[in-house]
């Protein structure tokens, strides 16, 4: 089997939560040697090794504590950084510069290093010392206030979209970085501001504006720019089980109509096209809910899909890890071979990529405080038993 594309790389973690954990855990599925810099003491909001939050974004990685209040430890760190290929944070502006190990000083004993900084706003900047966390993002972003429904513009994305968008834009960045590296032999420092992440997601109500200095509002289900009809969600039988059912021509409308046997309500010429049925979409989807409301989602997802009709079961996570065929023929859930010392069995989700000359179907387990520690300092800095005993004892590692 093919090496791993990131095999021989070496990248530093120093991120917590979600967005920088994301962008590190793709880059130790893809071979990395990445090492996250922890502290049993003060392992930040995600709930250290031990949290099945922590365990779902931070596997592929070797942890290594450090008592980074401790000027020794940075000491340490600080030779780590010049062994790193990748130095990667996301907490406020600063904290590295704060601890002596910013790229300005690192760059001059390691020039090829690369530093990505994934702060909420970006290190400049009103807001730049904002705390951020996903629900604030999204709200300045406008995110929160287009993805509600008219009339509960509180209502929003929920989860944590931006993060997810932002560890992919710092995969991303990264990639682009070791690029040039190649060409030019130096590394270089990329801010990310998480918070433009956000607002590029809304492109089109930017450009509404620019051109008609129109305000795009929320649409709930409805799409904002293009004409489509019907476009919702549909109750089906069972306790809270629905369908998505996204009309884009009229040759689909017929379609549809055909599977519900051709109504008579659904065949006068004004829902023959779309600009018909959107002066009727209240009445269109009161009667689309009475005839899907007695059937089977899942059945009804087929019998649709196999006529041309684009149509989706809105599924729970239990659809998605017990149910769901399409993940299953994939084997996109998978246990991980080791059980994990504090949570025993656990299972995760796949990188959904496929290269054809490498096959990438073994993920390393999460890692618990302590695991790794000795193995780290010998691998990165070569460092031996009594010097890592030494620093055990003197509360450094820890």
């Amino acid at each position: 089997m093919a090496e791993l594309p990131f095999n021989g790389l070496r990248v530093l973690d120093f991120t917590h939560v979600l967005a920088g954990p994301y962008s590190t855990r793709i880059l130790g599925d893809l071979g990395a040697d990445v090492v996250k810099i922890m502290s049993e003491a003060r392992h930040g909001p995600d709930g250290g090794t031990s949290s099945p939050y922590h365990a779902m974004w931070n596997r592929s990685k070797r942890v290594l504590q450090l008592d980074m209040t401790q000027p020794d430890a940075r000491l340490i760190c600080a030779d780590l950084c010049n062994e790193a290929d990748i130095v990667i944070d996301n907490f406020s502006p600063g904290v590295l510069d704060r601890w002596g190990i910013g790229y300005q000083v690192t760059a001059i004993e390691n020039p090829s290093v690369i530093y990505i900084q994934m702060s909420g706003m970006g290190d400049s900047g009103p807001w730049s010392s904002y705390v951020s966390f996903a629900p604030t993002v999204h709200a300045l972003a406008g995110l929160t206030y287009l993805t509600g429904v008219p009339g509960r513009e509180d209502i929003g994305i929920g989860f944590s979209y931006n993060d997810h968008q932002s560890g992919l834009h710092g995969t991303v960045a990264l990639l682009a970085a070791l690029i040039e590296r190649r060409k030019s032999g130096l590394g270089q420092r990329i801010e990310l501001s998480q918070f433009e992440v956000g607002t590029t997601f809304n492109a089109p109500a930017l450009l509404d504006f620019f051109a008609n200095e129109s305000i795009t509002g929320p649409s709930g289900n409805e799409l904002p720019f293009d004409q489509a009809a019907p476009h919702n969600c549909y109750p089906c039988l069972g306790t809270d089980r629905w369908i998505a059912i996204a009309i884009m021509s009229d040759d689909q409308w017929t379609r549809l109509i055909e599977k519900m046997g051709t109504p008579d309500w659904a065949t006068g010429p004004s829902l023959a096209h779309v600009t018909g049925r959107l002066k009727n979409q209240t009445f269109i989807d009161q009667r689309i809910s009475e005839w899907t409301q007695s059937r089977i989602a899942e059945d009804l997802m087929t019998l649709l899909q196999s006529n041309g009709v684009p149509a989706g079961v809105v599924q729970t996570g239990e659809d998605l890890v017990d149910n769901d065929p399409q993940l299953a023929s994939s084997n996109f859930i998978f246990e991980y071979a080791n059980e994990h010392p504090t949570l025993g069995k656990i299972s995760g989700d796949r990188l959904p990529l496929h290269f054809e000359g490498t096959l990438i179907d073994k993920y390393s387990r999460p890692e618990i405080f302590g695991e790794s520690n000795r193995q780290i300092l010998k691998d990165w800095l070569d460092m031996t038993d009594d010097d890592i005993n030494s620093n055990i004892q003197s509360g450094l590692i820890r």
